[in-house]
């Protein structure tokens, strides 16, 4: 799979070793930054994952930020976008089976580096299943095309 990733300067040293980790799982990584602890606005940069999955430039996305929740809030509000904060194995399984989130977000400020990657070893091994989480995933985007018009 092709995976987006992205932080800000806060969660720099986990991106890299994130990054790592998914070259390892023998996935082809697209870096968006940041590139060194210089200060970034997370936004800019969820925004730009977010985009570029949509526009099928990338198979899934991972974002950190020091908490993942303004990564999390950022990629959420591009359209069609299913971004999961994730702070364990399950909570990222559960992203993808039921869910389909096209990425999860996670804090460098919360978890570690092992745990990190268990995270994202376990959402990039499981697939949507679909099923009764299919009719939920469409409500969803039904419910966001209203928004989207107002």
């Amino acid at each position: 799979m092709k995976i987006a990733i992205g932080s800000d300067h806060v969660a720099y040293d986990l991106k890299e070793t994130v990054k790592k980790h998914v070259e390892e799982l023998n996935h082809e990584v697209i870096d968006y930054g940041c590139y060194n602890c210089t200060e970034v606005d997370y936004p800019d940069v969820a925004f730009e994952v977010a985009q570029d999955i949509n526009d099928n430039k990338a198979d899934r996305g991972i974002l950190i930020c020091g908490t993942g929740i303004g990564v999390a809030i950022s990629a959420n509000k591009v359209p069609g976008i299913r971004a999961a904060q994730c702070h364990d194995a399950y909570s990222a399984e559960r992203a993808q089976l039921s869910n389909n989130a096209q990425i999860i977000t996670m804090g460098a400020q919360v978890i570690g580096a092992e745990h990190a990657k268990k995270i994202v070893q376990t959402y990039l091994s499981v697939e949507f299943q679909g099923g009764n989480s299919e009719r939920k995933i469409n409500k969803i985007s039904e419910k966001e095309k209203e928004f989207m018009k107002k």
